[in-house]
């Protein structure tokens, strides 16, 4: 099942000329199936409305309807990249609302979040993962999402009293920037279950 995911979400395009400042890393789809298998398996997909956050060209969200979320709603800000996740839902034939927001002026409910959030390396972005799991809580008791390895004790901290499962996995990342110097490079991240 994760395979036959993650040959369907290879074939979604990318968002071009991604911005360095906003932190827009695509998920790659063998990451990204790993999520979503774990968030189904858990109960957490199926007849479920689900929200992505940060959404980008839409693999997270379109994975959620592929495994049969009876809802799934992308939050993205970049313009450009709400474009391209729609036309990858239309290619791959399923269903997403894909709405323009910033995560911090969302107002919704759901079952599930999946996401991944920017992880605050930029100087410019310092401290955004928190704000999409402030977010993340606000909308769904349960959520999952990806941050470099080592978040473990932060996150205790920070989304307390949540029940946390970490699963430890790798970023398969291409070379997308300007100071990339190679073509492909492993970065340790985990992927976390969190509950309320």
């Amino acid at each position: 099942m994760k395979k036959q995911l993650e040959i369907l979400l290879e074939r979604l395009e990318d968002v071009e000329n991604p911005s360095v400042a906003e932190e827009q890393y695509s998920t790659p789809p063998a990451l990204a199936a790993e999520l979503l298998i774990l968030a189904f398996l858990h109960g957490d997909i199926a007849n479920r409305t689900v929200y992505d956050l940060g959404s980008g060209n839409g693999i997270l969200a379109i994975g959620a309807k592929l495994l049969g979320a009876k809802e799934v709603i992308g939050i993205e800000r970049d313009r450009n990249a709400i474009k391209v996740a729609i036309e990858n839902s239309q290619k791959l034939g399923v269903e997403v609302e894909f709405r323009r927001c910033d995560v911090r002026t969302l107002h919704a409910r759901g079952d599930t979040v999946v996401m991944n959030p920017p992880f605050g390396a930029q100087r410019k972005n310092r401290h955004a993962d928190r704000a999409f799991l402030r977010k993340a809580f606000e909308i769904a008791s349960v959520v999952y999402t990806i941050h470099n390895a080592g978040s473990e004790p932060f996150l205790r901290t920070f989304v307390h009293p949540a029940s946390i499962l970490r699963f430890p996995t790798s970023f398969s990342m291409r070379r997308r920037f300007w100071f990339h110097k190679r073509d492909k490079k492993q970065i340790a991240v985990d992927l976390y279950r969190m509950n309320l």
